[in-house]
């Protein structure tokens, strides 16, 4: 196949991955991995050359890789919501959710991944990776919040169902260069895309700063770009070790929901760094470990707290120190098992742990983001097929975890919010 055959079919599976989807097993919102491989070891491999969905954590990484072309696909499946208590005030004020549990709709989601690596000499590589993050996908029949409309002023009745969906896709486009027999450094600058919308919190329009621009608009999108830096140290045979570092995505703004999320709609993708090892115990079996951190208190709409109290006349939305999801940095420790069990087929394992997104106090608004798991186990395997394939399956589980909280706004009332999920992808390579 010639060159320009080989970049129309990448451009292809490019393509496909524009369609929507908004939902993948999450830290906070950060998707665990970018490739069936990436996810079977939990992501714990800025310091392995595994794949291009590991070269989105570490593009250094890439031109180990040689020529190829992934594609991978996976249904994701997060069971969320949250329940009410019924120890609430019987009157207004303060405001309450009626008691009971809620299930969020949309249980199953399609997902696909590309990337595509060229080499341009013996030392260098050119490629493009496609990802997302997502996990903000929430939609309630219920109308959660209508115990917080005023029954004098009709237009601050909530519609149904309640929701809110945030879509994030980035386009990376890698070099990454041998500096000798054991440096490699990687270069990453992306192009991300993002999409938002929410329903059904009319009630909260009267503290809006942008009464129009705060529920019911429809999608809206932004996009901007970013950059990651990548660098990958072959120690010696059997220690390997990498780390990256990505900066802030700046972004537009959401225009059309100015008047809900902090900072007049401003809505930047974090920065976050990675740093990790990998070490042969034997000529077959791999151990890693990463640490990664992300940086969710850059930006307002998230780090701003949920817990403001909302008084007649108050002003607490769309401003720049406006109500947020009270989201914290994070810290997540992954460990990671590759065996090469024969030259044709290799096992995949792993395991991931981070830190809460958010304390119990915040739990408001995340009803409509419940970001509660911080666990995540995986296996996977690899089966090479010929000379040129390769076909991946792999199988991602988060246990249910549970956040207990209160807020200021519903008196002594309190409810709590889970999450679990699982995740089944395969993929098939080409090496040509």
């Amino acid at each position: 196949m010639t060159i320009t055959k080989q970049l129309r079919v990448a451009a292809m599976f490019v393509g496909a991955l524009t369609l929507p989807f908004s939902a993948w097993a999450t830290n906070g919102y950060w998707s665990l991995g970018y490739s069936t491989k990436s996810r079977s070891i939990a992501n714990a491999c800025v310091a392995i050359t595994l794949d291009g969905g590991c070269a989105a954590t570490n593009p250094a990484t890439m031109v180990h890789l040689g020529n190829r072309l992934e594609v991978g696909f996976s249904i994701f499946s997060p069971a969320r919501g949250f329940s009410a208590h019924d120890n609430a005030f019987p009157t207004i004020p303060p405001a309450h959710i009626t008691p009971g549990n809620y299930e969020s709709e949309n249980d199953y989601f399609p997902i696909p991944n590309v990337s595509y690596n060229k080499m341009l000499d013996a030392n260098s590589s050119l490629g493009i990776i496609v990802g997302a993050n997502g996990g903000m996908n929430t939609e309630y029949n219920e109308r959660v919040f209508a115990n917080f409309a005023d029954p004098r002023f009709l237009e601050m009745t909530p519609s149904s169902p309640t929701s809110s969906d945030l879509m994030q896709l980035f386009i990376g486009v890698i070099y990454s260069k041998k500096l000798n027999a054991q440096h490699t450094i990687g270069i990453m600058p992306m192009l991300s895309i993002q999409t938002f919308s929410a329903e059904g919190l009319q009630p909260f329009t009267p503290f809006s700063l942008y009464p129009n621009k705060a529920t019911n608009n429809g999608r809206d999108v932004s996009y901007g770009g970013g950059l990651r830096l990548g660098w990958y140290w072959q120690a010696n045979e059997q220690l390997s070790i990498g780390a990256s570092y990505q900066t802030k995505n700046w972004m537009t703004k959401f225009d059309d929901y100015k008047g809900l999320l902090a900072d007049e709609g401003k809505f930047d993708i974090p920065s976050n760094f990675d740093l990790g090892f990998a070490y042969k115990v034997t000529p077959q079996l791999t151990f890693s470990f990463d640490y990664q951190r992300i940086q969710f208190s850059e930006v307002k709409a998230l780090n701003n707290p949920a817990d403001l109290v909302f008084m007649p006349g108050s002003i607490l939305m769309g401003t720049s120190d406006g109500l947020g999801f009270g989201w914290e940095d994070i810290d997540i420790y992954k460990l990671g098992l590759k065996w090469e069990y024969r030259p044709d087929l290799m096992f995949l394992a792993g395991f991931a742990k981070g830190s809460e997104a958010f304390p119990s106090g915040q739990s408001l608004f995340n009803v409509l983001a419940p970001a509660t798991v911080k666990e995540h186990y995986t296996v996977g395997f690899s089966k090479k097929v010929g000379k040129d394939q390769e076909f991946d399956f792999g199988f991602a589980y988060t246990p249910k975890e549970t956040v207990y909280g209160t807020n200021p706004n519903t008196g002594p009332q309190t409810g709590s919010l889970q999450m679990r999920q699982w995740q089944i992808s395969f993929g098939w390579n080409w090496y040509f």
